[in-house]
């Protein structure tokens, strides 16, 4: 990158964290559909919640996400893309009063993808007749200038009402061509093909988001999902970093340590209702999660909703 690249680069990243600053004091949503300004002043602890299929960029700070084995660290001027809605532990690895983490998400829409892609040259599809790998579920990389531009044109729209209705959706556009066209292609190029690989794991990944406390076969989930058994397998561990069942497992310890901060019910039922047929396992289980017992964390998780005054 030249100097004046950089230079330029530098100048739309503070023109990002000015706005996002502003606009995040009002909250993460914004006036502008699948659009949300984040901030945060001090490091925070890691929680488990679901990645949805988003682009997420920081422009200031730097955040960690991590999934099964897999860790993703971004910073300033860097951009993560989750195509598949994944359990995820994340938390802020940077920010302070005075320079507080400052970030901007997206939603991608596999509609909007489909569509432009349907415009696209013929390069970017895939091989005819050829199954493709599906590539890994979440990725990281540098935003280039092109794109800081489309999404600094994007922010400034939350200042001009007049102009949101008309243009937003066309600097979407724009947005998602430099996603589709750039180091993390492969993986938004599949948000958009019902006939992918990665559509076909996105399926499994419903079906066990959904059945959560269901026992399954792993041979029969990848029938279902209009794959083979030998395909289905390498092809969930590279998009999500976990097997079909460390994915289940996830699932079922993310939910039940909801139903423990929000509910009334004992751990021995909580247990059970998301699957576990043994107390002491879901206890161990959960604790090597979430580092306490399930009956510690959620009383520790009640006690910090109360003095925050969430009720």
């Amino acid at each position: 990158m030249s100097a004046d690249e950089s230079d330029s680069r530098e100048a739309l990243l503070d023109e990002l964290r000015e706005r996002i600053a502003r606009h995040a004091a009002a909250g993460e949503t914004t006036s502008i559909d699948g659009v949300r300004v984040c901030a945060a002043d001090r490091p925070s602890e890691p929680h488990a919640s679901r990645s949805g299929t988003v682009l997420a960029v920081i422009v200031q700070g730097s955040k960690r996400l991590a999934i099964g084995d897999r860790v993703y660290d971004y910073g300033p001027g860097q951009y993560l893309i989750a195509s598949v809605d994944l359990p995820v532990i994340g938390h802020y690895t940077q920010a302070s009063p005075d320079e507080p983490a400052l970030g901007l998400g997206m939603t991608l829409q596999p509609s909007a993808v489909a569509s432009l892609l349907l415009e696209a040259p013929a390069n970017l599809a895939p091989p005819p007749g050829r199954p493709t790998a599906a590539p890994p579920g979440i990725g990281v990389a540098d935003a280039s200038p092109d794109l800081l531009d489309a999404l600094v044109r994007m922010v400034r729209l939350l200042d001009t009402p007049d102009d949101r209705h008309i243009l937003a959706a066309s600097i979407e556009r724009e947005i998602l061509w430099r996603l589709l066209t750039g180091p993390l292609g492969a993986t938004a190029r599949q948000i958009g093909r019902s006939d992918s690989t990665l559509t076909h794991i996105g399926r499994a990944v419903r079906w066990i988001t959904d059945h959560y406390s269901t026992p399954f076969r792993v041979e029969a989930l990848a029938r279902r999902c209009g794959m083979s058994p030998s395909a289905f397998h390498p092809n969930f561990h590279t998009v999500t970093a976990l097997s079909p069942l460390q994915f289940q497992k996830q699932i079922r310890l993310q939910r039940s340590r909801l139903l423990l901060m929000t509910g009334g019910e004992d751990v021995a039922t909580v247990g059970h209702r998301v699957g576990y047929d043994s107390t002491s396992q879901f206890s161990r289980e959960y604790r090597r999660q979430f580092g306490l017992p399930p009956g510690r964390d959620a009383a520790r998780l009640r006690a910090g909703a109360d003095a925050a005054g969430v009720t």
